[in-house]
């Protein structure tokens, strides 16, 4: 039979039927052993076929996982022949018998691996053009081409395993918040712009022409309205927006597990989390977390790791050696605000070329350079700087250091903020080369003490560490008339694997507190009353003390799934540069549309 008329063939049986009466009866990750001589019905899309110059093999698909079905001719002839039509990503019906599978072809790696369905009858509900690339988890595909095929993208398995996840995580924080008397309560999208922090998502107003609605960065002050309303307990599972620089694990919009409580202190809602937290990885992935959770300062996780959201997982840890260098002769440690050492064991087998994109590595951070000192076999010290330090120095930094022949040591010198990001950051990529993380390991750190506030240099004045409703100390008001950048906030960071997941504080529930703070802020009594009026008069009508915490869902389902970027846990995620590549939003709108909104016309673009 010529190609030809095989495809005419083929194309004869390629009719689209309906379901009529059909019913699924199990997922495609449903059936086992205990489901011998069952008469069952399954439906998905053809993941492989395979024509064994007789029996045809198709593994089905759904969202579940992969069923074996097989279409004998000698059972069923016309069925078997009919079934020469299909190919990979059609969708099918198929109706059969549950058998063992051959002896020695069983698949101890799937839950179906022990069984087939031998077909007796099979409906084709669809046909497929050739995909733009194979729905397999084994096949390397672009990034982008995969976002403009999301849909075909989100059929691959371990995206399907990634949103079971997903819904599961979901349900369980609703369960256990419901358990702890919260009321889920949804709040405005479209709100007043209050810029501080990241900038707005802003919405022209047609009926108000001129004025704008906000995208809501997050439900902060409509939550704590809620407090002040008397409902006591709220959370949602909410959508929010930040129009900013976006990376791996940054969109421009993401979901946000929202809490507040009244008359609570740092304690109780950090007990709530904990439980949350620990009742999320058990009901998901099964993973029992610590029954406390240990605390950390935010003094000792910059002190130690360079970043105020270490990954415990491994050592590591930084040492200051800034007094062993002041007044030395090497200028560019004795002038630095800050000089740090990092002792990273084996590390003296890295090449200079590697040596040279750690260098590269660090310059991403501010830093200028990286100095490095190795520890060869015999004790010697080979390094570039080391002809610059005192044998006092030397003697010092192998006291600190307790290095060891193979080490190699890393330094950063200069303002803290640039020597700690660059060695803190330089931590983690040292961790993954030198295999020093456990990816089946959690662990979990409360970071308190925060500063309360920060100065900005650009803009001459205290800016919000959180935001501008985190509670100080109660004893530090004075501290915060006076000194402001002394002060220290009620508020605490969970941090999970080097990630931060959730955050929150005690808020400001007085007017002569959120006063005090606007005022330490540069926040004039006009300007507050125009940003944050109803604030204001809430909290002279008997706000009650109260904080919360907010959790990144899409981080938690990172951890959760040990998945890389955080566009794998979100169905529609955006890119870097924040385009959906599928509907090829943000887009252009019609001038009429904007004449509506009163926005003024673009110009034409000259040819």
């Amino acid at each position: 039979m010529s190609e030809h008329q095989e495809e005419r063939d083929y194309n004869e049986f390629r009719v689209i039927e309906d379901l009529a009466g059909w019913r699924r009866t199990h997922h495609n990750n449903e059936l086992t052993s205990a489901n011998f001589g069952e008469e069952v019905c399954l439906m998905g899309w053809v993941q492989f076929r395979r024509d064994h110059g007789g029996l045809i093999f198709l593994d089905l698909r759904d969202r579940e996982g992969l069923t074996q079905v097989v279409f004998n001719p000698e059972e069923n002839a016309g069925v078997h022949e009919r079934a020469h039509a299909i190919r990979p990503e059609y969708v099918v019906a198929v109706k059969g018998t549950v058998r063992p599978r051959p002896e020695g072809m069983a698949n101890p790696g799937m839950v179906t691996g022990e069984v087939e369905i031998e077909v007796t009858d099979y409906k084709l509900l669809n046909t497929s053009d050739t995909p733009p690339f194979p729905i397999e988890d084994r096949v390397e595909v672009g990034e982008n081409l995969r976002l403009k095929y999301r849909f075909l993208d989100l059929r691959r398995p371990s995206l399907a395993k990634n949103f079971i996840i997903r819904n599961k995580a979901a349900q369980s924080v609703r369960r256990y918040l419901d358990s702890l008397g919260f009321l889920e309560i949804e709040t405005p999208v479209l709100t007043k712009s209050t810029p501080e922090g990241a900038r707005d998502f802003l919405v022209p107003s047609r009926v108000n022409q001129g004025e704008f609605y906000a995208l809501p960065q997050s439900p902060q002050l409509f939550k704590q309205m809620l407090m002040v309303s008397g409902m006591d307990r709220y959370f949602q599972i909410v959508k929010c927006f930040r129009d900013e620089d976006l990376r791996a694990d940054r969109q421009p919009e993401f979901t946000q597990i929202d809490i507040e409580m009244s008359f609570v202190n740092e304690a109780q809602v950090q007990e709530m989390a904990e439980g949350m937290v620990r009742t999320l990885f058990k009901e998901t992935i099964g993973v029992a977390l610590p029954d406390e959770f240990p605390h950390m300062t935010y003094g000792d996780a910059m002190r130690d790791y360079g970043v105020d959201k270490p990954d415990l997982r491994f050592g590591l840890k930084h040492i200051d050696i800034t007094d062993v260098f002041a007044g030395s002769g090497f200028k560019v440690f004795a002038s630095s605000e800050l000089v740090k050492v990092m002792v990273v064991p084996g590390g003296a087998a890295l090449s200079r070329k590697e040596i040279d994109e750690y260098t590269k590595f660090v310059e991403i951070y501010g830093s200028k350079g990286l100095a490095w000192i190795k520890v060869k076999e015999d004790g010697e010290w080979q390094s570039p700087i080391v002809k610059f330090f005192s044998e006092d120095e030397i003697a010092a930094l192998r006291e600190r250091t307790n290095c060891q022949p193979g080490d190699i040591l890393f330094f950063q010198a200069g303002p803290a903020d640039i020597a700690n990001a660059a060695l803190g950051n330089l931590r983690c990529e040292l961790g993954e080369r030198f295999e020093l993380i456990d990816d089946k390991e959690f662990k979990p750190v409360w970071i308190t003490d925060f500063p309360l506030l920060e100065y900005d240099a650009d803009e001459k004045r205290y800016v919000a560490r959180h935001h501008p409703f985190t509670s100080a100390r109660p004893e530090q008001m004075e501290v915060l008339k006076s000194e402001p950048g002394e002060a220290i906030a009620r508020a605490y960071d969970l941090v999970l694997n080097g990630h931060e997941v959730g955050g929150g504080s005690i808020r400001i529930h007085t007017p002569a507190q959120q006063e005090a703070m606007f005022a330490a802020l540069g926040i004039d009594e006009a300007e507050a009353r125009e940003k944050f009026g109803f604030l204001m008069d809430a909290l002279k009508f008997g706000a009650p003390p109260h904080g919360g915490i907010a959790f990144g869902l899409d981080r938690l389902i990172m951890i959760l799934t040990g998945s890389k970027s955080i566009r794998d846990v979100i169905a529609f995620p955006k890119t870097q540069k924040a385009t959906c590549l599928m509907t090829e939003a943000p887009s252009e709108v019609p001038n009429k549309q904007l004449r509506e909104l009163g926005i003024r016309l673009r110009e034409k673009k000259q040819d």
